[in-house]
């Protein structure tokens, strides 16, 4: 069997020459797209002419885009996140799609906590003032007077709650779903309703998953039940957030600060109003970033796709 594969995917593209021997001998001819972040719903119309499989990152696979090219079978993720992929019309329409469930864990929790100390520790805005030949001290506080609030604990939101305890922060969780008493009982993680969270917390951080139930998770009615001196952390998917509303509470002093790793339209736009914000620290959605966790998912990728092409016929 021949197939042809088209690599979308950021992450994969710059690697995916190492793996010419491998996808040649399976019969895999690659075609890499030029792509930025991510490919829209009508730049994909324009790339999968006489396409089997797609290595895609976030790319918006819609119900238009599988009915317009019956000839895709397999769509492999580059990663975990699958919401950009209409996953009901893919089942429908007999596409399989893989993934690499909990492959950066550790990175996103790492970044996580990195926030936490940032802000905790006021690092980047000393650094700031000592560049511009000021020495001024600012006041921080330890992490063991903090609450975190974990909303989301999944993997990604357990590592975080290990981490925050290790720290000896006290923590709070709010997930749909229920958390196994034995990490509870282990970590001292306290279950509560979000609302609850959201008053408690020093710091929240948002680790769930992109679904219809948590679209605009936090918007302006959350924002009004945290502290004023309370941080918010994203490091998940950035339409979590209703953006405007956390640009007029950060604007405003209605919470103290926000660390954004994702954004509602990415990449950012170079009129963001986040980009004039003090009190935001921001990076290109890249808290998975991890040379070990990358290589793991590469490979994972590639074996998905070659599966799931020969089970295609």
């Amino acid at each position: 069997m021949r197939w042809r594969v088209l690599v979308s995917a950021p992450y994969m593209i710059p690697v995916i020459r190492h793996y010419d021997e491998r996808l040649r001998e399976t019969g895999v001819e690659v075609v890499v797209a030029e792509v930025n972040e991510r490919l829209s719903e009508s730049e994909l119309m324009e790339r999968l002419q006489d396409v089997d499989g797609v290595i895609c990152g976030d790319d918006q696979f819609t119900d238009r885009v599988f009915a317009r090219f019956p000839r895709l079978k397999v769509i492999s993720k580059w990663g975990t996140g699958v919401d950009s992929i209409d996953l009901e019309a893919a089942r429908r329409r007999g596409v399989r799609v893989c993934n690499t469930p909990g492959a950066f864990t550790d990175p996103v929790a790492d970044t996580v906590l990195g926030y936490v100390l940032a802000f905790a520790r006021k690092l980047p805005w000393m650094d700031r003032e000592m560049r511009m030949k000021r020495w001024s001290k600012q006041p921080g506080v330890s992490l063991r007077e903090c609450v975190l609030g974990v909303i989301g604990v999944g993997n990604i939101g357990r590592a975080v709650v290990e981490r925050a305890t290790a720290f000896g922060m006290r923590v709070l969780g709010n997930d749909i779903v229920e958390i196994p008493r034995s990490f509870l009982e282990k970590t001292g993680l306290e279950m509560v309703s979000k609302e609850e969270l959201l008053s408690r917390s020093d710091f929240v951080t948002l680790n769930c998953d992109l679904n219809p139930t948590s679209f605009h998770l936090i918007g302006e009615r959350e924002l009004k039940l945290m502290k004023t001196t309370a941080y918010l952390i994203n490091t998940a998917r950035g339409p979590l957030i209703n953006e405007p509303g956390l640009v007029a509470a950060l604007q405003e002093g209605r919470i103290a600060g926000a660390a954004l790793d994702v954004f509602e339209i990415e990449p950012l736009p170079s009129d963001s109003p986040l980009l004039q914000l003090d009190n935001c620290l921001l990076a290109p959605h890249n808290a998975n970033s991890s040379l070990e966790a990358a290589r793991r998912v590469h490979e994972n990728t590639i074996r998905n796709l070659i599966q799931g092409l020969q089970k295609s016929g």
